[in-house]
């Protein structure tokens, strides 16, 4: 029987991310924690819930600046409000990450217990990571550095290995961390035994992370500290000095500490976990019909196999397809076999050569006080559908270059016009004319709803002059 935990743990949940593996559903700035992949919440809502059988703080979000919204936003609707997002200032991967995390854990005036957790794995077996996260505390009390190492079912090439060694209470020490394996490697860990997938979790004292950090690395911690000197709350964010944060080197909390300090332990974890780093992966973690299909949306799919169709917005029609992967969005088709998924990361890369905004934004984009819809677009006009908030408020604004007109569909709409004040309901409109000072303010309980109709020489998303924004906007 696990052990009670007694101590609150203070979650910190890793949420960067670049948006290529899941590619066309992820984007730069609509990573894959903010989908929801096979379930009814998102990755990162997922990660809050699994928390529940939990002693927990309210958990520290650690994310960048273009999503910092759209996690608020997710974290807002499953009633997580207390959460504290704290905005790295550029990505320099995890071992600065989580220092930010244990250094705002400790200017608290405690020295908790951090449970630190990427926001875009899957667990299936919450009860299981429940039980082995509490027999974990007590090796973290003891002053262990925990990492938590996946029991492998197959010779998987895509994860990085741990090698245990001696046992140490519940868990082993760790031997080697060993990077990701060609077949025949990885076949040879899985018939040796003890080896383990590395699952990117850990477990440890805030203040002994800092230690071994300043012992391994000195010139990460100095930056983070100095970076953390200077913080700045910001509505519900906490923001770091970005000029001196800009000079901290990237590396990962493996190369940094864990893999240098003695005190690093591995305890072993089998509760269905996947860090659905591939299409592939997606597939095998979801429900699937008798004939091995995951289909999600609408698809209709004849005499074919193996594969993960998903459709976010039109019929999707496929035959005699084998183990393939077919995923559209509004603005994009993505069609690989299984096998051959992982090249969706060259196919980014070729996109972002031929500068393809859908390397980076979805259609429907998230801002503070809704989002838009990009509807359609033509050489001189644009037409967006745009959602605002129950009491949100777009900033106070004018355009150079363009002229609008805005159609309210669904709410309420208090609509600033120079001097002029105006209610619309639904199916009023109004005219924003090139030049005219202009806010849009949601007073309703309900979303507003409004088609936008741009018209003009550019409508470009910087032909914005903003004299006022409730959300710190420039």
């Amino acid at each position: 029987m696990p052990k009670t935990q007694n101590e609150p743990l203070q979650p910190v949940i890793l949420a960067g991310g670049s948006g290529t593996r899941l590619w066309p559903l992820s984007r730069k700035h609509y990573a894959k924690q903010y989908l929801v992949l096979g379930g009814e919440q998102t990755m990162l809502q997922e990660t809050v819930a699994r928390l529940g059988g939990l002693n927990h703080l309210p958990p520290l979000l650690i994310c960048n600046e273009d999503t910092r919204f759209l996690a608020a936003e997710q974290m807002r609707q499953i009633g997580c409000a207390d959460a504290s997002i704290l905005l790295e200032p550029v990505g320099r991967n995890t071992a600065p990450a989580i220092a930010l995390g244990a250094l705002e854990a400790v200017s608290q005036g405690g020295d908790p217990v951090l449970l630190v957790m990427p926001a875009d794995h899957k667990i299936s077996n919450i009860a299981e990571f429940t039980d082995v996260v509490q027999v974990a505390v007590d090796l973290a009390n003891d002053g262990k550095l925990v990492t938590f190492g996946i029991t492998p079912t197959h010779p998987e090439t895509g994860y990085g290995y741990i090698k245990g060694g001696a046992p140490e209470g519940a868990a082993l020490r760790v031997e080697a961390f060993v990077e990701k394996p060609d077949q025949a490697t990885a076949k040879g860990y899985l018939e040796a035994g003890g080896y383990y997938w590395n699952s990117g979790i850990f477990m440890f004292r805030a203040s002994r992370y800092l230690e071994e950090l300043e012992k391994f690395r000195p010139d990460i911690l100095t930056i983070c500290q100095d970076a953390f000197a200077d913080k700045q709350a910001d509505l519900d964010f906490l923001r770091f000095n970005k000029e001196v944060f800009l000079s901290c080197p990237e590396d990962s909390i493996d190369y940094a500490v864990m893999e240098k300090t003695n005190a690093s332990v591995v305890v072993p974890l089998d509760a269905g976990w996947s860090d659905i780093g591939s299409w592939a992966a997606l597939w095998a973690a979801s429900p699937k019909n008798a004939d091995g299909n995951c289909e999600i949306g609408d698809v209709v799919s004849l005499n074919g196999s193996g594969n993960y169709i998903n459709a976010s917005s039109r019929l999707v029609a496929a035959v005699g397809c084998e183990n393939m992967v077919i995923v559209e969005t509004k603005d994009a088709i993505f069609v690989a076999p299984k096998d051959k998924v992982q090249d969706v990361k060259t196919l980014v890369e070729r996109l972002k050569s031929d500068e393809r905004s859908e390397v980076e934004y979805h259609r429907e984009v998230y801002r503070p006080w809704g989002k838009y819809d990009s509807v359609d677009m033509g050489e001189r006009y644009q037409v967006k559908r745009i959602t605002v908030n129950p009491g949100a408020k777009l900033s106070v604004q004018k355009h150079f270059h363009r002229a609008e007109h805005w159609v309210v569909v669904r709410g309420t709409a208090k609509v600033t016009k120079g001097d002029e004040t105006i209610l619309l309901s639904e199916n009023q409109s109004t005219y924003i004319p090139l030049g005219e000072i202009h806010a849009l303010e949601n007073p309703g309980i309900v979303p507003l709803e409004l088609i936008e109709v741009q018209s003009g020489s550019y409508l470009g998303e910087d032909d914005i002059v903003r004299f006022e924004d409730k959300y710190g906007r420039s």
